[in-house]
């Protein structure tokens, strides 16, 4: 069943340049406190879905493009959430939970933690303080940071998928990539994150095979209230408000 599911998935998310992991929820309750399980059986089969940089092409633009008088919110946060609403149809027999990356619980937590997902999916490496022996850092905070074997630091966690009603209990877990392996190179990659993450730089810490085109950088580092404009989307028009 599960194979199903992701074949299912990859037919229909990869040509919009996202991508999906299959976990099962215990493998993600396992590394976190209590306060952020997931309330799922352990063996529930679960997706982590990543945008790559593929998707402003393949699936931003078109929808901006064919949605343009119903954009009211994040025009990617609204296209990822159309383009699942749409993979959820394609399950009819199935329940399918949708979680996203932006959505907050009553208490402000997280609904899900990104990082942590596509650590234990074995979708990408999450580069945390633990992992360097000799911090230099102090009493500083440092956040960690997922860096995918393909695409670096050029890619985005945008969801997680649960299928309540299919276990896996003999599901294997893949192990991320560690492609960040020196401990010099993953005390750059997290000085870059934490102290220069405006410039970017930490998203080459390897050698990626695909980056975010030129159009979509400026789109990303552009204030979100500007970004319709570069769509060519009137915020005025649309009666947008930013907060």
């Amino acid at each position: 069943m599960e194979r199903r599911v992701a074949e299912q998935l990859r037919s229909t998310l990869g040509p919009l340049g996202l991508e999906a992991h299959a976990l099962k929820v215990g493998w993600y309750n396992a590394v976190l406190q209590p306060a952020f399980h997931l309330p799922y059986p352990d063996d529930t089969l679960a997706f982590v879905v990543l945008s790559t940089p593929s998707m402003f092409d393949k699936a931003l633009k078109p929808f901006v493009s064919k949605e343009r008088l119903k954009i009211i919110r994040d025009p990617v946060d609204q296209c990822v959430s159309h383009h699942l609403s749409r993979v959820k149809e394609k399950f009819p027999d199935q329940r399918v939970d949708i979680m996203f990356d932006y959505e907050l619980l009553p208490s402000r937590k997280p609904k899900f933690l990104a990082q942590t997902a596509a650590h234990v999916a074995g979708a990408a490496y999450y580069y945390q303080r633990k992992d360097v022996k000799l911090d230099p850092w102090g009493k500083k905070k440092i956040f960690g940071v997922c860096i995918h074997p393909k695409y670096g630091g050029w890619f985005a966690i945008r969801a997680l998928l649960l299928f309540p009603a299919i276990q896996v209990p003999f599901l294997e877990q893949p192990l991320p990539v560690d492609c960040v392996s020196s401990e010099e190179k993953r005390i750059e990659l997290l000085e870059q994150f934490n102290f220069h993450w405006q410039d970017g730089r930490y998203r080459d810490i390897i050698e990626v095979k695909e980056r975010y085109s030129e159009e979509q950088k400026t789109y990303f580092t552009t204030p979100p209230a500007e970004r319709l404009r570069l769509l060519g989307l009137s915020q005025e028009a649309q009666g947008i408000t930013f907060h």
